[in-house]
């Protein structure tokens, strides 16, 4: 049986992958494109996780010099002969990652960034010994080196020193690539330094990218393009390629046909429709991609059982606060745009491509909600439904996964504005204790007219019904003394939610259904029947409880419909009274 080549989980060395058997996806067409279209200085902005750090690692594999040209046979570039002679291992290249650059206060991330450039210096420590620099070279670059940056100024003149000493050293210009080079800028911004990091990395691209006859050419990457006239100011021959743009939509994150042969190699093809609902649906140009991050992940799951259940990878390496932020600044406009976005639909929005993180702070709403609206799609928290025209773009949740991550966001957001009423919230909790099935009723109906609800759409219905069972359990798990469970086994299957009252012997039932076209009575009737056929009650009967309510709830939109039993239960008779 032939070893199949392990999975490049967060592997962002391509050296690494193409000598330590790892599975590699052939970007390296990248290459191609970037040479025959290139600016002075390129800008590629996707979300996180989609590859952006593995192609820069590739970028500069590519182009240095001392390059080992056998990493690259098999491979798309290899192909192009003429492009492999003329550039391949023929340039010196800078390559800095800022995506650690961060602090609480300016001192700590201004250091953070000595320290990268400091790292990179050294892997030049051999032009200490070239006979083409002076001693004056020499010692600038020791300073480097040591990470000494007495002065403000030798920080924000490190990298273009850098290209000098190099152009001197081999009278060759120098290819600069910077990696996640908005990390730095959002970290400020969190932490209340954003102006003084905006003058520094301004300073830092100016001096590196404007007007400087030792740089062939700039690779950035980010998720977010800054505006220029924040950082990139007075840049000639300035290309930015988003999201938006056709070409090189294909050279980051997997496109179907990279997942369904990476399936198949590990012999998972049975699986690709669930990768397909749960990690594609972004259009990149004209082109859907799936995130990689996720396809890798979920594969190696499967690969350890076949019976694996279907995750969210994606969302553990990235902040919703994002989701949280269009949330608690929404008007009852919002709030019906969320609410088709999380049926399936889409919503139209005028974004802003060049955004600073000020803008975010704006007093006005409607500013402000634009740039909310943008930094979504720039994020990857949602994506375009077809070609955008100008600015008009149609904006659709890409997949099941980043669904989820709107779900969980807008049943917290919930959760928090619902139980601070706190007189309401209270009558709703006795209501349950006391099985006052209308008083639930009620007072869940209009819970529901407050919040964000699910539209009758194409979405399948057990996720509508999850929605709802996510807004109870939201507001059930405030109450600290009940003991409350999820989709917990009692009988002979699974109950949606069961609570348990320990000081008072009283347990609560509810079966929570979605009531298709708003057919209440049928699909009240229908959990009701559920609760009693799968016998739910046993195991609070087992325990001791006394007092068993049970609920069955059917819900539509923004309306509800509760059907209610009481149970007593005594040691030698029990006995039922009923409601609706």
């Amino acid at each position: 049986m032939i070893e199949k080549k392990k999975l490049p989980i967060g592997e962002e060395f391509f050296r690494n992958i193409r000598t330590k058997g790892f599975y590699y996806v052939d970007k390296t067409g990248f290459i191609r494109d970037l040479i025959n279209t290139r600016g002075s200085v390129n800008l590629f902005t996707r979300p996180r996780r989609f590859g952006k750090s593995l192609n820069m690692d590739m970028l500069k594999t590519f182009f240095e010099i001392g390059t080992d040209p056998s990493l690259f046979h098999g491979l798309e570039i290899s192909k192009d002969i003429p492009i492999c002679e003329q550039y391949r291992g023929k340039y010196p290249v800078i390559s800095v990652s800022l995506k650690d650059v961060e602090g609480s206060d300016f001192r700590i991330a201004y250091d953070m960034l000595g320290s990268i450039i400091s790292e990179e210096a050294m892997r030049f420590g051999f032009l200490m010994e070239s006979n083409k620099l002076t001693q004056a070279d020499k010692k600038k670059l020791n300073l480097l080196i040591e990470g000494t940056f007495e002065k403000a100024s030798s920080l924000h003149s490190s990298l273009r020193l850098l290209t000098q000493l190099l152009y001197k050293h081999y009278g060759i210009p120098v290819i600069v690539l910077i990696d996640e080079y908005d990390v730095p800028l959002e970290k400020a911004y969190q932490d209340g330094y954003y102006q003084e990091m905006v003058r520094l990395i301004r300073s830092l691209f100016s001096q590196v990218l404007k007007t400087n006859k030792n740089l062939e050419f700039a690779v950035l990457t980010g998720c977010l393009q800054i505006a220029r006239e924040s950082i990139f100011t007075g840049l000639n021959n300035f290309k930015v390629r988003t999201v938006s743009d056709i070409r090189f939509a294909e050279c980051f994150g997997f496109t179907d046909q990279e997942v369904k042969e990476l399936l198949a190699y590990y012999d998972l093809g049975d699986k690709f429709e669930l990768f397909q609902e749960w990690y594609d649906g972004y259009r990149f140009g004209e082109t859907h991609i799936y995130c990689p991050w996720d396809v890798l992940n979920q594969c190696d799951k499967f690969l350890e059982s076949r019976n694996a259940r279907m995750e969210s990878h994606w969302e553990n390496s990235s902040s919703n606060s994002i989701v949280k932020d269009i949330l608690e600044h929404s008007n009852e406009t919002t709030k019906a745009e969320i609410e088709a976005l999380i049926s399936g639909e889409y919503v139209e929005k005028a974004l802003i491509s060049g955004l600073t993180y000020s803008d975010f702070d704006s007093k006005e709403p409607q500013k402000r909600q634009t740039y909310l609206w943008s930094i979504l799609f720039s994020t990857g928290y949602l994506t375009d439904a077809g070609a955008p025209v100008g600015k008009i773009h149609r904006l659709m949740i890409p997949n099941r996964e980043i669904l989820g991550i709107y779900e969980d966001r807008i049943l917290s957001w919930f959760e928090t504005k619902t139980v601070s009423n706190t007189e309401r919230w209270k009558k709703f909790c006795t209501a349950i204790k006391e099985g006052d099935g209308k008083t639930f009723q009620l007072l869940f109906n209009s819970f529901l007219g407050d919040s964000i609800s699910i539209r009758d759409t194409f979405i399948r219905k057990e996720m509508k019904e999850n929605f709802y069972h996510g807004m109870l359990l939201g507001l059930m798990r405030a109450e600290e003394s009940w003991i409350v469970k999820s989709n917990a086994e009692s009988g002979i299957g699974y109950t949606d939610i069961m609570i348990r009252i320990p000081s008072e012997k009283i347990g609560c039932i509810m079966e929570v259904k979605y009531a298709e076209d708003g057919a209440f009575e049928t699909t009240c009737k229908k959990a009701m029947k559920q609760i009693e056929a799968e016998g739910y009650a046993l195991t609070l009967k087992q325990e001791g409880i006394r007092t068993i309510h049970k609920f069955g709830i059917a819900c539509y939109k923004k309306s509800c419909k509760v059907v209610y039993e009481k149970q007593q239960v005594c040691e030698n008779m029990q006995g039922a009274e009923d409601g609706t």
